[in-house]
């Protein structure tokens, strides 16, 4: 059994909490700082007598089935988040003016008064053009194999018809179907698995809920009244009237939904809105009312404590950190969550298949989030996205399904996925010489052949030493995005850590790489945003281990970007290589987020055994957001 209760989260995701109204800065610092766990040294006399309640009862029980609760989540590796609700309605566009940020923010970023919202937008929600059998089967046919649902999200309004609360899509929009029971009933006639997001922790409606601050003056929205973040030890005289609504309309409601809808999976947000006892006492009552349900990792969490069966990593990921056991990450077609019709910057679908590939390489899921329109109809780009997907995933979707975490590095040319026997390459660039090279792979190779091929045409492999395979490849990749080469081994895939360098460009994130030292923050990986901060600190470095199969000379280079604006002296970084050492002075970028490429010089490296290309960075001051090391190919 493994255990989750007592982890590290510091790699849990941010999530929804709050939107972007605020200077972009300030607006990532509370995001980040609203969902930060408690320390557990800090903890109250009701989060410790909760902590022990878990870990001594029914916690501890439920990991006893915590294995087959998984066993389909794991085998899945992709899943469909669907952001659909009121604020659909409004596209993303509030009087005129467009929203900054999520789109299912848009009551909290306009501070819409409730009854606005009530008679303007939610009784607006009408989605007579909703099919849930179409929805299923876009999702089925680009190879996903769960579906989640906002069942209610901050705004507090109920998308089936509650006995619970009124404020729910039957007695606010008058729409006399259950959204929730047609794709739950559409879902299971296709063989997927489906749940609920359920936003446990704000509710903007609710008058004794977190969250909303222009109606009701209430605790935890963007005013941080009552002392802020930590509310709830501040004022703890504000609990009995929070604990009305998690009693009241919270724990009724998820108690309703698993009745009439038996979901495989409950996904919850923003838990620290909430005092962690209120938090576990909330997943204590689905974790009573159904020991089956699986349970995200944005439940109920404190540093050191997960409540959760996994761990939700960040929204909108360009890289991912490796994150030990069961993980997911959360991406999005565009830029929005819900439904944004000014929102036209949808990634290519060439991004998402790569990012699965990595995501499975690492052993986490991938459950990529769509907006469908207040119309029940799904966004063109969205139906398109999903499509071209499929059509990968129909070849290569053995590569990705039921597969576990490699035990082979990162390659200069890609990733890998493994399932018992069997080696899934996913080559992201193809070689040109029509060679090749897979670094670490220690097992005896049977066979290898292309996924693609039908008849599974031989390629030719043989040994590079004991630790390398070259395979003989067509000179044009069947696939541009990602081809997949299948080895099959003579045994359990057994591979060996350590970066094997290429006659290409090469990246070593420093998201991958080993640090020493203390006080390292990591950025939550999405675009400009997977650095890593602590460099600055005498002491700190990070390290990769690095080795050639022939002498290669590279071009080394440092991709960094400067918090704030400003140009301290002899501010450098470091970067030593056996008895060799490469120094570049660290000039202010115009942002956070505008990274520069620092050229750190030329090096020669030499065939042989492992070596240690570390990172320092001398002069002090402020942090900066440090990304990556280059080394490309002369």
């Amino acid at each position: 059994m493994r255990s989750l209760l007592w982890i590290f989260v510091a790699m849990a995701g941010i999530g929804h909490a709050v939107g972007q109204n605020l200077a972009p800065d300030e607006a990532q610092r509370r995001l980040d700082a609203g969902n930060e766990p408690m320390k557990v040294g800090n903890a109250s006399p009701q989060d410790a007598a909760a902590i022990q309640d878990a870990k001594t009862g029914w916690y501890a029980e439920s990991l006893k089935t915590r294995d087959q609760r998984l066993a389909w989540w794991r085998e899945a590796r992709f899943g469909c988040f669907v952001h659909w609700g009121a604020y659909s309605v409004l596209g993303g566009e509030w009087e005129g003016r467009p929203n900054p940020g999520y789109a299912e923010h848009i009551m909290r970023v306009n501070k819409i008064p409730l009854s606005v919202y009530r008679d303007d937008v939610a009784a607006k929600f009408h989605p007579d053009a909703y099919d849930a059998k179409s929805w299923v089967k876009q999702m089925k046919a680009a190879g996903m194999q769960y579906v989640i649902i906002t069942s209610k999200h901050h705004d507090g309004f109920a998308i089936w018809p509650s006995d619970v609360s009124k404020y729910n899509i039957r007695d606010v929009s008058h729409f006399d179907r259950d959204p929730l029971k047609e794709l739950v009933d559409a879902a299971h006639a296709a063989g997927m698995h489906v749940g609920f997001y359920y936003s446990h922790a704000f509710d903007w409606e609710d008058p004794n809920a977190p969250g909303n601050d222009w109606d009701y003056q209430n605790p935890a929205g963007d005013k941080g009244l009552y002392g802020g973040l930590n509310w709830y030890n501040a004022h703890p005289e504000l609990i009995p009237r929070v604990e009305k609504y998690v009693y009241g309309k919270a724990i009724p409601q998820l108690k309703e939904l698993i009745a009439k809808y038996h979901p495989d999976i409950l996904w919850f947000d923003t838990p620290s809105k909430l005092p962690f006892f209120e938090q576990a006492a909330i997943i204590k009552a689905v974790r009573q009312a159904d020991p089956n349900v699986v349970i995200n990792g944005r439940a109920a969490r404190t540093l050191g404590v997960n409540l959760g069966d996994y761990l939700d990593t960040a929204d909108r990921p360009a890289e991912l950190r490796p994150t030990p056991g069961d993980w997911e990450a959360i991406p999005t077609t565009n830029e929005s969550y819900g439904y944004n019709k000014l929102d036209t910057v949808h990634k290519p679908v060439g991004y998402f298949i790569q990012l699965l590939a990595k995501t499975a390489a690492k052993g986490g899921n991938i459950l990529l989030n769509i907006g469908p329109k207040g119309d029940g109809t799904i966004d063109p780009p969205d139906a398109e996205i999903l499509a071209g997907i499929g059509k990968w995933m129909a070849v290569n979707g053995d590569s990705i399904h039921g597969t576990e975490r490699t035990p082979l590095d990162r390659q200069a040319w890609g990733d890998s996925t493994v399932k018992g026997d069997t080696l899934y390459l996913h080559v992201l660039e193809w070689p040109s010489n029509g060679k090749l090279l897979v670094g670490g792979l220690l097992s005896n190779v049977k066979q290898a052949y292309l996924l693609s091929d039908a008849a599974k045409k031989p390629l030719k492999t043989s040994r590079v030493g004991t630790e390398d395979l070259l395979i003989d490849v067509p000179k044009m990749a069947p696939d541009a995005v990602d081809t997949v080469i299948v080895v099959k081994t003579d045994g359990p895939v057994k591979g060996k850590t350590g970066r094997l360098l290429q006659a290409q460009t090469n990246q070593l994130l420093g998201f991958d790489a080993t640090a020493t030292g203390n006080g390292f923050v990591y950025g939550d990986g999405k675009t400009a945003q997977y650095f890593v901060d602590g460099l600055q600190k005498e002491g700190n470095s990070l390290t990769w281990q690095i080795r050639t199969e022939k002498a290669l000379r590279f071009a080394l280079e440092v991709k960094y970007s400067t918090p704030k604006d400003e140009s301290t002296p002899n501010r450098k970084f470091a970067v030593r290589l056996g008895d060799k050492t490469f120094t570049g002075a660290i000039e202010a970028t115009a942002g956070p987020r505008q990274m520069k490429t620092l050229p750190m010089g030329e090096v020669e490296i030499k065939p042989g055994a492992l070596q240690d290309l570390t990172i320092t960075m001398e002069g002090g001051g402020d942090p900066v957001h440090f990304f990556e090391i280059d080394l490309k190919a002369l």
